[in-house]
Formats: structure tokens, C-alpha cells, sequence
């Protein structure tokens, strides 16, 4: 196999050069928690999935910083941490953020 096609699959399996980032160090900024309906409050679970426990449950208008995000099945979870008490870490779907 000529070099260069090794060098052209090397850059794509480590995803270099496909429009893959890694996750940016630190965080993605403030979002606050937006659409949940009714009475109900989103879940701030113990890790990425509906299988982990919930920590807390966040009303519309929550701040959180969220750290990063990764897909789990067909949902996008994202680790956050509350503004105001940072201390408090867990796992909310993507869906019910909105960026400040």
C-alpha cells in the first residue's frame, strides 16, 4: 500500500482531519436549563444514561457550566455543574439546555 494512503487512514482513525475536536479542557460555558414542561424538573443523574441515579432534579432557569458531552444511545449527555453550588456534579440531557 502506497505511504500516502497509510498516512490518509492514520489521520482518520485518530480523526485528524474528519472535523473531529477533541472535547475542549475545562468547560463549554453557562446553559441554563430550558423546556421542561409543566411542573417536572430535568435530572441531574450520577452518569450518562437514564440507569444511573438521579442526583436532583433542576427547574427552567437553572444555571449550570457544562464540561463536556458525549452521545449514549440517542441521547446526548452532558457532566455539569451547578453555578451556584459547583460542588454538585452529574450528567442532564443536552435537549433541555440552552446556552446564556
Amino acid at each position: 500500500m502506497p505511504r500516502s494512503i497509510l498516512i490518509i487512514l492514520a489521520l482518520v482513525a485518530f480523526g485528524i482531519g474528519a472535523g473531529v475536536q477533541p472535547a475542549a479542557a475545562g468547560s463549554m460555558g453557562r446553559y441554563e436549563v430550558y423546556g421542561v414542561e409543566g411542573d417536572d424538573m430535568l435530572k441531574m443523574r450520577g452518569g450518562p444514561g437514564i440507569g444511573y441515579s438521579v442526583i436532583v432534579g433542576l427547574p427552567n432557569g437553572t444555571v449550570l457550566r457544562v464540561r463536556d458531552c458525549q452521545q449514549t444511545g440517542g441521547t446526548r449527555w452532558c457532566r455539569v455543574s451547578l453555578e451556584r453550588a459547583r460542588g454538585l456534579k452529574g450528567y442532564v440531557s443536552w435537549a433541555y439546555l440552552r446556552k446564556l
